[in-house]
């Protein structure tokens, strides 16, 4: 029996990413690393509902520094009717991902 595959899963075609990591932490930019698009979002404009994100924006994939906030941010968003998920281990483990890819 073979090890389970712990790499991180590559990105899904189509969606969009949400940047919630705060201006101080935005290193490396996420549009500098892949082609999808990518807008910035902060929790508490997730949280209040002022994010301006709609179904038209396509599948999100949520991303913070280290994964923890981007589930909660996943959560609010998929509340308020959204397609979201969050991506796991945070921007290490996309960049892990991209490289792989």
């Amino acid at each position: 029996m073979s090890a389970p595959d712990s790499r991180p899963a590559p990105l899904p075609g189509g969606v969009t990413l949400i940047d919630l990591r705060p201006p101080a932490l935005r290193r490396p930019l996420l549009n500098e690393l892949t082609t999808h698009a990518v807008r910035v979002v902060s929790l508490d404009d997730i949280e209040t509902g002022a994010h301006g994100l709609t179904r038209d924006t396509g599948p999100l994939l949520v991303v913070c520094e280290r994964g923890v906030r981007s589930t909660l941010a996943a959560r609010y968003l998929r509340a308020d009717g959204l397609d979201a998920a969050a991506y796991p281990g945070g921007v290490p483990a996309l960049q892990e991902a991209l490289r792989g890819a």
